[in-house]
């Protein structure tokens, strides 16, 4: 599912207007990202939460040339799935 197609999804179970809906979904994301930039972590309960994990500077390889290389240290953003999220990907949906 793309974002376009969530934001028809989601107007359909609401009966919102498309552009509604689509500024909503837009702040929400919107949200997170900025959260995340800031290094805090964002929880939603039932569902999960997006924390920012740091990744420390390490060697690598390029794989065209076999030559070693430094990966600089990064953030990268990870989710993790809440209780409620797991039990449902466990339970069939038909």
């Amino acid at each position: 599912m793309n974002k376009s197609e969530l934001i028809h999804q989601v107007k359909r179970q609401v009966k919102m207007p498309k552009k509604d809906v689509a500024l909503v979904i837009d702040t929400m994301l919107n949200t997170i990202t900025d959260t995340l930039q800031k290094g805090e972590t964002i929880q939603i309960m039932g569902f999960g939460s997006f924390e920012v994990r740091f990744l420390a500077a390490r060697k690598g390889r390029n794989p065209k040339t076999g030559e070693e290389i430094q990966i600089k240290a990064r953030k990268k953003a990870a989710f993790k799935p809440g209780k409620t999220l797991k039990e449902r990907m466990e339970t069939p949906l038909y």
